[in-house]
């Protein structure tokens, strides 16, 4: 069973996408190689994998366009002055005269914040990392002057946009709880209802929170300087240039809520981000020739998560065109016999492998599901462990894959002056932080509901 698992091409197309990104190959290059290596490896040659990888990118286009989107009004929010207020704010109290218990203070109000924002951004306003563009870069210097380690803010930032829709049944948990989850149980042989799936997934739930808390008090929680403003100057230093002016605060925060009403009501970012960018023109905060250069800044600040989204498309239909995912799963149910710990912990491992080279697990649960489901009722899973199993396969490797909107989405915020990697600073910290606590916890829920 090793060697059949070792020579799957979806296992070897992911080992190769993880050693490029780790030597710092560029990461939409890395899935186009990973793409030919697991295409030829599966007997496919050069154009039929490249006919497939074409195929797939469609199918990101509609992402990496709302994120070009979502730049563009990230970039006229930050021209009104609202986040750079923020930032000034944030900035005249660390002027102060502060004890060293007032700064440590002020440091984990400022962590608990970000927690609560990010964990917002997926249930109570569900506008997942659009939020990171607009709220982060302006705070980098506050980062700085706090000595606050980066890696940390990606955790934080990870923690939140992943664990709420594991076990919160509303926003983006609604959908990824009821719809996806539970309705993917349901239509292949299990009754459950929805009520369950919460229950279910507390105990993976309490090892992400294990995860994030080992990052904050133990992993990162030594001061880590950067780059002064003088030879690196971030985004928060260049919000001086900015002049706030109450008319265009006031503009801002109508168009921040616009947007948030375009995102709920709507359902579209693009609808979103359109309306707000509105506002700002209607208001003269921006005019209608500043609208070609807010666009243009607006891609180069997000257009580089569209674009890997848009390969890891391609690198995803790559992958079922090998056949090797369903290999994959065929041979979790052939090879296990009838050890249920050997079981659940094989299912949780194939489901990281899928997830880590799809980077979604919106898209993991269909593609396992179908063989899981029977799979747990035939080894005697109780339907609280089936579904503990099943979400947590596909929830294991949002954090930690380099082509994650879990992850890009903090690089895209951290690194706006240059200076936090992506593989080394956010997609390997999540990883240990996340996918190692969630492994644990998965098993045990599979084993004691």
């Amino acid at each position: 069973m090793f060697w059949e698992f070792m020579k799957n091409p979806v296992v070897l197309a992911v080992l190769v996408l993880l050693v490029l990104s780790a030597l710092r190959l560029n990461v939409v290059f890395a899935l186009v190689f990973s793409s030919l290596a697991g295409g030829i490896i599966a007997g496919m040659n050069g154009v039929q994998t490249m006919d497939a990888f074409s195929k797939g990118l469609s199918h990101g286009a509609l992402l990496a366009f709302n994120y070009a989107m979502l730049g563009a009004f990230s970039i006229a929010i930050s021209r009104s002055g609202v986040t750079e207020l923020l930032a000034r704010e944030l900035f005249k109290r660390l002027n102060k005269e502060l004890t060293p218990k007032h700064l440590l203070i002020f440091k984990y109000t400022l962590i608990l914040i970000l927690t609560l924002a990010a964990i917002s951004s997926q249930n109570l306003i569900p506008v997942h990392i659009a939020f990171i563009p607009v709220l982060i870069p302006p705070l980098l210097g506050v980062f700085e002057k706090l000595r606050l380690d980066r890696r940390m803010v990606a955790c934080i930032l990870t923690f939140g946009l992943i664990t709420p829709y594991m076990v919160m049944p509303f926003g983006f948990g609604r959908i990824y709880l009821n719809e996806i989850l539970i309705g993917n149980i349901n239509k292949f042989g299990l009754a459950v209802t929805a009520d369950m799936a919460p229950r279910a997934m507390f105990i993976p739930a309490l090892g992400m929170l294990a995860g994030l808390l080992i990052a904050v008090f133990i992993s990162y929680r030594k001061p880590r300087d950067y780059k002064s403003s003088n030879s690196a100057p971030s985004l928060a230093q260049a919000a001086d240039a900015v002049e706030i002016k109450p008319w265009k605060v006031t503009a801002g925060f109508v168009a921040i809520a616009v947007g948030l009403a375009g995102q709920i009501f709507c359902d579209s970012l693009i609808i979103a981000a359109l309306a707000g960018v509105s506002v700002f023109v209607i208001a003269r905060v921006i005019t209608l020739r500043g609208t070609q250069d807010v666009f243009t800044q607006g891609v180069y600040l997000m257009g580089g998560i569209g674009i890997v989204m848009i390969a890891a498309s391609g690198f995803a239909e790559v992958m079922k065109a090998t056949g090797g995912v369903d290999t994959l799963v065929q041979l979790t149910a052939d090879g296990i016999g009838n050890n249920r710990g050997l079981a659940a912990f094989i299912m949780l491992l194939i489901g990281l492998i899928i997830t880590m080279g799809i980077g979604s697990s919106f898209s993991t649960v269909p593609l396992i599901a179908a063989i899981y489901v029977p799979l747990c009722i035939k080894m005697g899973f109780s339907p609280l462990a089936t579904i503990a199993i099943v979400g947590v396969a596909g929830a294991l490797g949002d954090a930690g894959s380099p082509v994650s909107e879990s992850v890009l989405g903090p690089t895209a915020g951290l690194n706006a002056d240059g200076q936090h990697d992506h593989i080394y600073d956010s997609t390997i910290p999540t990883f240990i932080h996340y996918n190692i606590p969630l492994l644990i916890a998965g098993w045990i829920a599979g084993m004691v509901l």
